[in-house]
């Protein structure tokens, strides 16, 4: 389990950056911005971080002879405690910008062979632009060299061996952007090499993905490709077998509902395409990375082939964060968002409740941090408890809510509490397994982020018929809002909805009366519009307004750009709302501005400057955690460094809030 130590970066000191620069990670010195260079950092990351050289065995743009001519070899792995000249060359890396051909003359793989045969003692090397990747052992033969390709190159202190058949131990923690690049390569590599649409290669990637995890899970390690199937395609078959048993035998068989058809209950790839994929992501561990580093990469193969349809739209990670800290969700506590997509908010606040649950279980401990196997299962049995019974999510859209079963899964499970249905619709009419977990008034939070806009009205009078916000409402005498009836005493309806209005009902619907709290995403429009004042009133009588946070106006860039806000309420108990019918109740409510959202309407990242327009570095202190599943200690494995500053707002507005509320309530 991969949970964030410090959502909040410390920060200690600060120094511009000049324009056109960043830091060097290895030298802490500034080079130019460029694409390549973007590409080298995160190797030069990875090295350190992922696979634990020491910082001073790793040298980025090393000078060497080949031949006469004196070459620049991006970034050099020396052998530990000796001198940074050629001869103690161990792997050598050459980190080329996005798009270079690998096989080409001057830049390609050829080349870094070619700078591998004039270090007599290099062992492996590393070519990359990001989205491709080969990785080279050098070996003696004939009085010469040949070069193989292998799957992976070894951690610090891994032999060649382990590499092909990895053991839990030397499984890496993914960071930066290395994991995204990860996906990425293997999901072009299916689309452009298996004769796939593209939808179809990301089903087939999210399977291969699937198995990895549960193979970790597993007592021995069976996802791994040895070089000679990664080589020779008529040998790539035993991983075929080898992927495709493990897929079946643990994956379909554990998750029936998701794998519910012939063709889901097959890896459809070719035996080489799939060793090539396997290749790919060996080398990690999906279970300890973090939880954000596997969400940026799992969103960008998911967002490219399923977002956007129906006015869905993923809520930026800080958004979730921000909502769900304000909150503080326990394991105590049933969450549900019923408009689900991938679940991003429903896998922050998991996380959240979890992380506060082993922090509960700790102080019960004789020792924090050395349980006791009976300690490490009690734990374990509350973790599991949670999951069955008290993380639920729902979405029309049966893609998003297996996308969003297989993220779950990814990220600590919760699966089973996830379904496929239309949260609009009379509950009467759910499935049975799914009316049963998701009751009205039963819900302690909801975080959710609905789909919205005037191209996907509700007309169905069967769902409209459910809520009072679908009415047709007038304004007496006295100025108060009432539903129009016909001469019947009948309810009139209008004649259609946009969705975000009723799921504004529907959620209140789902709290517990009096206790339940709800962070919603809600478009301006609802909460200044004089046409929609009814929607506005219809809440302040069902429940007290906690918050509004007022978003940047391009938070759903480059995609949407509607004006919303972040909502959060607390549904009114049955006396509470007689109070505020009747307007005898009043109450303080936190209002916020959140101006810089750490991105542009572009979606790149946007970073802190100094008055002069510079970037600035601070010294920051992020550190991730990973529990391990068997001894249940946590392990901090990545630590402070200077770095560029997310120009983001959020956390802040998480402080002022924490602290308005204990001065004000």
């Amino acid at each position: 389990m991969a949970e964030s130590k410090n959502q909040t970066p410390s920060i200690t000191t600060i120094m511009s950056i000049p324009d056109g620069k960043i830091l060097d990670f290895l030298t802490k010195r500034f080079v130019n911005d460029t694409p390549e260079e973007y590409v080298r950092q995160n190797i030069e990351k990875a090295l350190v971080r992922q696979y634990k050289y020491p910082i001073d065995s790793c040298k980025p743009e090393v000078s060497i002879k080949v031949g006469s001519a004196s070459k620049r070899v991006d970034v050099v792995v020396f052998e530990e405690n000796k001198p940074h000249k050629q001869e103690n060359a161990y792997i050598l890396i050459e980190a080329k910008k996005a798009k270079t051909n690998p096989h080409g003359k001057k830049d390609g793989i050829e080349q870094l062979k070619a700078y591998m045969a004039a270090c007599l003692n290099a062992k492996f090397g590393l070519w990359t632009n990001g989205d491709e990747r080969y990785c080279i052992a050098k070996r003696e033969k004939d009085g010469g060299f040949v070069y193989d390709e292998i799957p992976e190159i070894p951690s610090f202190g891994q032999t060649e061996a382990e590499i092909y058949r990895p053991e839990r131990k030397n499984l890496q923690i993914a960071t930066a952007d290395n994991l995204l690049f990860a996906f990425r390569r293997c999901h072009n590599y299916i689309a452009g090499n298996a004769g796939m649409h593209k939808d179809d290669a990301f089903w087939e990637l999210l399977k291969v993905i699937f198995s990895k995890i549960e193979d970790e899970r597993s007592g021995t390690i069976n996802f791994y490709v040895t070089p000679s199937e990664l080589k020779d395609k008529s040998k790539a078959s035993a991983t075929k077998t080898r992927i495709q048993k493990l897929f079946q035998t643990r994956v379909v068989a554990k998750y029936p509902k998701i794998f519910n058809s012939d063709e889901t209950r097959t890896i459809e790839l070719s035996a080489d395409v799939l060793a090539y994929v396997v290749s790919q992501l060996q080398g990690y561990s999906l279970l300890a990375s973090p939880v954000d580093v596997k969400g940026i990469a799992y969103e960008e193969i998911v967002g490219s082939n399923l977002r956007g349809d129906r006015g869905e739209f993923f809520t930026p990670r800080n958004a979730c964060r921000m909502a769900v800290e304000m909150l503080d969700p326990q394991a105590d506590q049933r969450v549900i968002d019923p408009a689900c997509g991938t679940g991003g908010f429903l896998i922050t606040a998991m996380n959240h409740a979890l992380k506060a649950l082993r922090e509960q279980e700790a102080t019960l401990w004789n020792d924090p941090d050395n349980p006791t196997s009976y300690e490490i299962e009690e734990l374990y049995r509350k973790r599991a408890e949670y999951l069955s019974t008290c993380v639920h999510g729902m979405d029309l859209n049966p893609a998003l809510v297996r996308a969003a079963k297989m993220n779950m899964v990814m990220n600590n499970d919760g699966a089973g509490g996830l379904f496929r249905e239309n949260s609009l619709a009379n509950p009467h009419t759910w499935e049975p397994e799914s009316a049963a977990a998701v009751q009205l008034g039963s819900f302690d939070l909801i975080f959710t982020n609905p789909p919205f806009g005037a191209n996907i009205l509700i007309d169905d009078v069967n769902i409209l018929s459910q809520y009072e916000l679908a009415a047709v409402w007038d304004a007496a005498e006295n100025g108060k809002l009432s539903i129009r009836k016909d001469k019947n005493g009948e309810v009139v309806l209008q004649t259609n909805q946009p969705p975000e209005i009723l799921f504004i009902e529907r959620c209140v619907q789902l709290l517990k009366p009096g206790t339940g709290k709800m962070a919603m995403v809600i478009p301006n429009g609802i909460l200044n519009n004089p046409s929609l004042e009814y929607v506005r009133s219809w809440l302040l009588t069902n429940a007290q307004l906690i918050a509004v946070v007022d978003m940047q106006r391009d938070l759903f860039q480059p995609k949407n750009d509607t004006q919303t806000s972040m909502v959060l309420i607390r549904r009114f108990s049955k006396e509470e709302k007689a109070l505020a019918e009747s307007g005898n109740i009043d109450y303080p409510v936190f209002m916020a501005v959140a101006e810089k959202i750490g991105h542009d309407k572009r979606g790149a990242t946007i970073y802190k400057r100094d008055a002069e327009g510079n970037e600035i570095l601070s010294d920051v202190n992020n550190q991730e955690e990973a529990i391990d599943p068997v001894t249940g200690k946590t392990v901090v494995y990545s630590a402070g460094t200077k770095d560029r500053v997310v120009d983001d707002e959020m956390p802040d507005i998480v402080t002022a809030f924490k602290k308005w509320q204990e001065e004000v309530l």
